[in-house]
């Protein structure tokens, strides 16, 4: 199944925050904007494993 989902990136004093708009719970940050990437790529799986253990 393929879905789509919309990142958001803020650049702040201390590099950037991320999360997910239809994913509650994934959110990150990162030094840099590829470092906040590859951390909410990392979060969005982690939400969406509990998130199907959760269901089972």
């Amino acid at each position: 199944m393929d879905i789509t989902l919309t990142a958001v990136y803020q650049e702040v004093p201390e590099g950037y925050i991320a999360f997910v708009e239809e994913l509650p719970g994934a959110n990150s940050q990162g030094a840099t904007l590829e470092e906040a990437r590859a951390n909410l790529e990392e979060a969005v799986e982690l939400v969406m494993e509990a998130n199907r253990e959760w269901k089972k």
